[in-house]
């Protein structure tokens, strides 16, 4: 049996449909629809002009010879009337009907005896010499053509002239130098992309770990533990910061030419390599005592500390030799500067792996105290602990977080940025530390995650022709910039694809790796790893093409690049040139997709 048509669905359905048509309203004030500018004559006009031009990129030009043609006229009439001698007809000639005029009026210039489908220009030529436009002309088969201009308002008393411009092309086509720059800026954004991409995966690879929710719920951590962790930041952080400021002192001190750093680098090496077999023997009977383990330990420092002053003066050693290098080695002295830049990098990064480095193992002997303070205080000690230490860590991090806002806002109130920071972030730490008195653990790792997220998806969502921007106040406009911004925004793309990855692995191979005992590297090595690669370089090969295309808009910001190129033209109106960048965009862009597509093919 069919139902009644119900009058209150009906009812909903058109309301539904004014809504919506009330919505495209809107949006069509809003967006500002007008297709009386469509139809409009002006629009189409220049609609016309510029796809004519894009349509002739500027690739190939001739050589060309200019023939001018000449053709005596009276403005106005004298009263002698014109007498004007007879053209050579054997000659191309230009006939003029009437041969004097008053101006502003209307004259027929008929040409002969031009080359066959060549194109020109009239102009008009008082004595001045100034050439006034009449127009332009093309001849047909037999090289004739008949043209109506109006004579300029010019009157003398002098015969005038009316020329006929004309190009032929000579010779063989040869490249412009349009397509020479296109060629030079097309290469360069290959390997912004390539930069980018490359910069974009050594970082996203270890982020997209910690913004993967499978991995970082199960980290979990004892409040004790976890506040003297972050304690132990900011304090390891600033120790090796002082430690790299000395050095960098000390490898000054050393560094004298290259052969003798080369030589001291030699014997830096030798004596950390034996302090490392010293300090980590391949077998050992017993369990050594105490005393020598602190020894040890102190050994492998100091072995550190020797291989952190190794990288620095291999660091300035590349950047001398490399600078060399540049002119002996003529057409391939870009090698030279690249050492020179790799040395100029890793003297930037070492500060802060070194800070790093040290922050992490500080942090991670203060956590080991803080597991101590779990296993050994009872209940009422620990809980006393805890408060105290949550306190502490809440106010470390409230005073850096009233610092950055500081640096941003300048407000420079010590009572502002460093005290009432240090009080709100106590009492937060105190509060969660009561909260958590009768759990084993706060789950350190979510938080983790949700912080990763939350900076991934900030970071995401500001454009790179956005970064570009910034980055071109830093470091000026070219590539340069176009590479930091790019590879930016790829950290942030790769990293959430990569995470959604991990994500999605098996928990099979996890569950038998965790219950052999091994720890959370060993299961990410041999159990994540190995599923994750084929994703992995699919998706690095995806961003790849994604940031060559990228590249072509971020060199509107000034980011380098052919979008750089591109602009300029469409800014002048050389839309000729515009066309052949454009082409050369569409070219890389196809070869890059089939390129993309073969080796995802081939090694996925």
């Amino acid at each position: 049996m069919d139902k009644k048509p119900s009058i209150g669905k009906s009812i909903r359905v058109g309301l539904i449909v004014v809504l919506c048509l009330i919505v495209y309203a809107y949006g069509f004030q809003v967006t500002q629809v007008s297709f009386k500018e469509i139809s409009s004559e002006r629009r189409q006009e220049s609609l016309t002009r510029v796809l004519r031009a894009l349509a002739k990129p500027n690739l190939v030009e001739y050589e060309q010879k200019e023939t001018v043609i000449k053709a005596p006229i009276y403005v106005p009439c004298t009263e002698e009337g014109a007498v004007l001698p007879e053209p050579d007809k054997s000659q191309p000639y230009l006939v003029l009907a009437p041969a004097c005029a008053d101006p502003r009026t209307e004259i027929q210039i008929e040409g002969y005896n031009f080359t066959p489908n060549s194109e020109g220009s009239l102009y008009f030529v008082p004595p001045s010499e100034v050439n006034l436009n009449l127009g332009s002309f093309k001849a047909d088969d037999k090289g004739a053509f008949s043209v109506t201009a109006k004579v300029p308002p010019r009157p003398e008393t002098v015969v005038q002239y009316v020329h006929a411009v004309s190009l032929q092309r000579v010779g063989s086509p040869t490249i412009t130098q349009t397509a020479i720059d296109t060629w030079d800026k097309i290469v360069e954004t290959i390997f912004l992309a390539l930069l980018a991409t490359t910069l974009g995966v050594i970082f996203s690879i270890p982020v997209s770990f910690l913004a993967a929710r499978n991995i970082m719920k199960e980290i979990t951590s004892p409040i004790s533990s976890l506040s003297l962790s972050i304690i132990g930041w900011p304090v390891g952080i600033g120790l090796g910061v002082v430690l790299a400021r000395w050095l960098s002192q000390q490898s000054q001190s050393i560094y004298a030419n290259i052969w003798l750093t080369l030589l001291a680098i030699i014997i830096l090496c030798v004596i950390a390599w034996y302090l490392i077999r010293w300090a980590m023997p391949q077998e050992e009977t017993r369990k050594p005592k105490l005393s020598i383990r602190i020894t040890r330990i102190f050994a492998l420092g100091i072995s550190g500390i020797i291989m952190i002053l190794v990288v620095m003066l291999v660091a300035k050693s590349t950047m001398t030799a490399g600078t060399n290098i540049v002119s002996p080695l003529g057409a391939f002295g870009f090698l030279g500067s690249f050492l020179s830049n790799m040395g100029e990098i890793i003297n930037l990064i070492i500060p802060i792996i070194v800070g790093l480095g040290v922050g992490a193992l500080v942090s991670n002997f203060f956590s080991k105290i803080g597991k101590w303070i779990y296993l050994r205080f009872n209940p009422s000690l620990r809980l006393i602990a805890n408060i105290v230490l949550s306190g502490l860590a809440g106010a470390t991090i409230f005073i850096i977080l009233g610092n950055i806002i500081n640096w941003f806002y300048q407000i420079n109130d010590p009572i502002k940025i460093f005290y009432v920071p240090a009080v709100v972030g106590a009492l937060c730490g105190i509060a969660l530390a009561i909260w958590a008195r009768k759990e084993d653990a706060i789950p350190v790792g979510m938080a983790i995650y949700y912080i990763t997220r939350t900076l991934l998806n900030a970071t995401r969502a500001i454009e790179a022709l956005i970064w570009v921007i910034v980055f071109v106040v830093w470091v000026g406009i070219g590539p340069f910039a176009g590479v930091l911004a790019l590879s930016l925004h790829t950290v942030a793309a790769l990293a959430k694809l990569y995470s959604e990855q991990v994500e999605s692995i098996s928990p099979g191979p996890l569950e038998a790796v965790r219950a052999t005992g091994a720890t959370r590297l060993q299961m990410i090595i041999y159990a994540v790893i190995p599923q994750i690669i084929p994703p992995y370089i699919s998706f690095t090969m995806y961003r790849w093409d994604i940031n060559v295309r990228m590249s072509t808009i971020i060199g509107f910001g000034g980011g380098g690049g052919i979008g750089f190129l591109l602009i300029q033209n469409i800014n002048t109106m050389q839309y000729r040139a515009a066309s052949a960048q454009m082409l050369a965009i569409a070219i890389v862009v196809a070869l890059m997709d089939y390129l993309s597509s073969y080796m995802r093919e081939k090694v996925v």
